[in-house]
């Protein structure tokens, strides 16, 4: 068998020197979030890592997941594609098609069968046997299930792959679940948004690449680099909720001084993402930056929570009485009533601590 050819024996044979390639440790330490500490571990360990196989499937969904991975700065889509990983099917991006395109993938599953990584985006319709979605003549539901069994791990890209999405907000006519409903046997790590940010999709790459396992998750199978502070925590506006400044519309003093867009409908305080510190467009802004609220997309049931532009209480105190992850109100009660009406999930495995208005409002006054 050939010997495979290490990250850092690669880099070496194109004249990458080792200050360079201190360089590019450096920027995928902080892609992963990770400290600057970390970088000698991550330097020896990308040296002798070998190029996984990628195999990314595409199901139900509207191809932004894949728009967001080609503006990735850190890195970039054409070292990831080229330096890191062996993306071996990816019907948006590959230059095969038809045939060709299927025989890739038929070729990665079985020479890399038990070693490659599965990346999907997307839900998988199962309602009438999964017809509302196929590829190559074949459903969703069983390109998913022949290609999870040979994988180490999945990864599921954005909103729709990791909780359904939009074609899973009710009615949910094809009957559309995420990766987790189906593929239990394997480990999932959930890369939410609509769609994910993109140094978070190369993020969680990096890490897998370099540790050779999957980083740590929170409840919703998040990783917690990313996805372990709410956008709140964070954001730039925070000290104007704080003192109680509040924009009342779109174009008031308010807004145009930066104040806080909670009595927008800012879901900031029960949206847990790395918007406020990665940021968007190579690190340029975020929604909130550029003047709109959250509307919580990398939550469950986003879509079915309620109105974007509905504040999350009708009252604004300091968020002395707002415990980050533990407060969930307003849209968020209804995406938990959504959850338990589709699909009977555990709560206590699957979600964080809710209370719901009421109990909030009296909390408040209290």
């Amino acid at each position: 068998m050939k010997k495979q050819v290490t990250l850092g024996e690669q880099l070496r044979q194109r004249g990458i020197s080792r200050r360079t390639f201190l360089k590019l440790c450096a920027v995928a330490t902080s892609a992963m979030a990770l400290p600057p500490a970390m970088i000698p571990r991550v330097a020896a360990a990308l040296d002798k890592a070998v190029r996984p196989s990628v195999i990314w499937l595409s199901f139900q969904e509207c191809t932004g997941c894949t728009e967001s991975l080609t503006r990735s700065h850190a890195p970039t889509l054409e070292s990831l594609i080229f330096d890191s990983i062996s993306l071996d099917y990816h019907h948006t991006l590959q230059a095969a098609s038809g045939t060709a395109a299927e025989a890739a993938r038929d070729k990665a599953i079985k020479d890399f069968y038990g070693k490659y990584l599965l990346i999907v985006d997307g839900s998988i319709p199962t309602k009438d046997d999964g017809v509302y979605s196929t590829i190559a003549g074949r459903t969703n539901i069983d390109m998913l299930k022949e290609a999870a069994d040979g994988a180490v791990a999945v990864v599921a890209v954005g909103t729709c792959a990791s909780f359904g999405g939009i074609p899973y907000a009710n009615p949910n006519p094809t009957g559309a679940v995420p990766v987790s409903e189906l593929v239990t046997d394997k480990p999932i790590i959930n890369v939410s948004g609509c769609p994910p940010i993109p140094v978070v999709i190369t993020g969680v790459l990096a890490h897998y690449l370099t540790f050779g396992e999957i980083p740590a998750l929170d409840s919703f199978g998040r990783p917690l680099a990313f996805f372990g502070e709410s956008i709140h925590d964070r954001c730039y506006r925070r000290p104007f909720y704080d003192q109680g400044k509040f924009a009342k519309s779109f174009d008031d003093e308010g807004a145009r001084s930066g104040w806080c867009l909670f009595e927008l409908g800012c879901k900031g305080p029960t949206t847990h993402n790395a918007c406020a510190t990665k940021k968007w467009n190579g690190g340029v802004s975020f929604p909130i930056e550029s003047g709109h609220p959250c509307i919580g997309c990398s939550e469950p049931n986003f879509w079915d929570g309620g109105g974007f532009y509905k504040a999350l209480s009708t009252t604004t105190r300091p968020l002395a009485n707002w415990t980050g992850a533990a407060v969930v109100t307003g849209a968020a009660v209804g995406a938990a009533a959504g959850v338990a009406a589709k699909r009977k999930r555990s709560a206590a495995k699957r979600a964080h601590h809710t209370v719901t208005a009421d109990e909030l409002k009296k909390k408040e006054e209290a």
